[in-house]
C-alpha cells in the first residue's frame, strides 16, 4: 500500500516493490496519481504467487479505511524488513 498526498491509500500488485514505488513517484505508473502524489510506501506483503496476489489485492481493497490502517500494524505487515 502506498499513502498519498491526499491521505489515501493506494493498493496494487508488483514482483519488484522498488521499482513499482519508483514508477509511480515519476508518473509511469497508475491513472489513480494523477492528481495526487504517492508519498510513501507503507504496507507490504510477500509470499503470493500471481493468482493469490490479485485476490489478495482484491480483498484488502475492498476493506474499509479502518481496517487498511489496521494492517499497517499487524504482523503481515512487510515493510519493516525490506530495504528501500
Amino acid at each position: 500500500m502506498i499513502r498519498c498526498s491526499d491521505g489515501s491509500l493506494y493498493t496494487g500488485i508488483t514482483n519488484d516493490v522498488q521499482r513499482r514505488f519508483q514508477q509511480h513517484t515519476d508518473g509511469l505508473g497508475a491513472k489513480y496519481f494523477r492528481g495526487r502524489q504517492p508519498e510513501a510506501l507503507v504496507y507490504v506483503e510477500t509470499g503470493h504467487d500471481r493468482s493469490s496476489a490479485s485476490k489478495r489485492e482484491s480483498a484488502i481493497k475492498k476493506l474499509p479505511r479502518t481496517e487498511k490502517l489496521q494492517l499497517l500494524a499487524s504482523a503481515m505487515n512487510q515493510i519493516t524488513t525490506m530495504p528501500l
